[in-house]
């Protein structure tokens, strides 16, 4: 499980769990094995996993057959148990299960500790793909935040305009409502004062009336 073509990862599991058995293993061995190589991955690890020997290179082998079957997490845990094994080479393989989790970060660490190991090319190589995957993913998360964040910034400045849209149509509501009352006021004005001019008017004549009848009535009295 130590060569990289292109960005996929290929697995050479030997099952090398069959040197450490005892004679009432080979049958569950030969099994796992012929799964294995049937590509019956997940079989092969159930059936290692049947044994009841417990060895570093028994559940080095269950974690490569749980790689290949996509149970990374499976595969990390086998891994974990399996120390006592070439240590390089199960690092570089705890690696390349956090690769294919996409745990960036705990790929990358533990690459990093595998080189200080041993310097080997694959394994340089997942490093370096490794931190190229995770400067990728960095930079479409900060591509999807700045899209969410200018999606915000647009639907903000919507809703100002929308408020600002209703505020002055408010306010053209209310000038044109203060204007009317205006010219009704000034139209109630003029009437008032066309009519006070006509009560005026009336009683002036009125008066005027009045002063002509009593000249008018002095002189008859007057002439009698």
């Amino acid at each position: 499980m130590r060569k990289w073509i292109l960005i996929l990862l290929t697995v050479h599991c030997t099952l090398l769990t069959v040197l450490n058995a005892g004679l009432t293993d080979f049958k569950t061995i030969k099994k796992a094995k012929d799964a294995y190589d049937a590509k019956a991955y997940a079989k092969s690890a159930a059936l290692l996993g049947g044994l009841e020997s417990k060895t570093a290179q028994k559940e080095y082998d269950i974690g490569n057959a749980y790689y290949k079957a996509g149970k990374y997490d499976a595969a990390l845990k086998a891994y974990t148990q399996a120390e006592g094994v070439d240590e390089h080479q199960r690092l570089h393989n705890v690696g390349n299960s956090y690769f294919q989790k996409k745990k960036w970060d705990k790929a990358i660490e533990t690459y990093e500790k595998a080189l200080k190991i041993k310097e080997d090319k694959d394994t340089r190589f997942n490093l370096e793909l490794a931190k190229k995957m995770k400067k990728k993913q960095e930079e479409q998360k900060k591509k999807k935040q700045q899209k969410k964040d200018q999606k915000k910034k647009k639907n903000q400045k919507k809703k100002n305009d929308k408020k600002k849209q209703n505020k002055n149509k408010q306010n053209k509501d209310q000038k044109k409502n203060k204007d009317q009352n205006q010219k009704d006021q000034n139209k109630q004005n003029k009437q008032n004062k066309q009519n006070k001019k006509k009560q005026d008017q009336k009683k002036k004549d009125q008066k005027k009336q009045n002063k002509n009848k009593q000249n008018k009535d002095q002189k008859k009295n007057k002439d009698q």
